[in-house]
């Protein structure tokens, strides 16, 4: 990693319009930019959750989803998702799946900072146990993804804001139409 990561400014349509430092782009006027999440998941079924590190700018100690992040000007989304699938969990993984492509949010944490971002959503596939980063992970679960969805549910202010969003949009977090038919 650069001393300096740099995020893609966005218009309101996606156009790239520019660049700028990481550091200055989230604050209480935060331009849209781009970013992404990822999901993952193991060969049981679980989904990685993480507890953001208490010394993060925005929305410290949160549970999350499994890891986010900045392409670098010119740097696939993909290749995006694997290096900080790396970085910030330690994890190799495969089989991404683009699940939202056009999500986009806007949220203000409880310090006014602002999360104002175009934000294409993935989930992968692992067989490995994280090795988190302390920098940006405190802690981590694999968890049932219904279990987690009833959680986000019954306490949406306990995550953060784009995982709740997300998971009201991803199959992921929904019951096969067996289960939902059963109940």
């Amino acid at each position: 990693m650069s001393e300096t990561e740099y995020v893609v400014l966005l218009d309101d349509f996606g156009n790239e319009i520019g660049t700028a430092p990481k550091a200055s782009v989230h604050g209480t006027e935060t331009q849209l930019h781009l970013a992404f999440s990822c999901h993952v998941v193991n060969s049981a079924g679980q989904v990685l959750v993480t507890r953001r590190a208490l010394h993060k700018k925005t929305w410290p100690g949160v549970w999350t989803n499994s890891f986010c992040g900045h392409p670098a000007p010119a740097e696939p989304v993909l290749a995006a998702v694997h290096r900080r699938a790396e970085f910030e969990v330690g994890l190799r993984v495969r089989d991404l799946e683009l699940a939202l492509p056009l999500f986009r949010y806007r949220a203000v944490d409880a310090s006014g900072i602002v999360e104002h971002e175009i934000c294409p959503v993935y989930v992968a596939r692992t067989d490995d146990e994280p090795q988190p980063n302390p920098d940006e992970v405190a802690e981590y679960r694999w968890v049932d993804p219904l279990d987690l969805a009833a959680s986000l549910a019954a306490t949406p202010w306990a995550f953060s804001p784009w995982l709740v969003l997300q998971a009201e949009q991803l199959h992921l977090f929904e019951a096969p139409p067996a289960v939902r038919r059963a109940s």
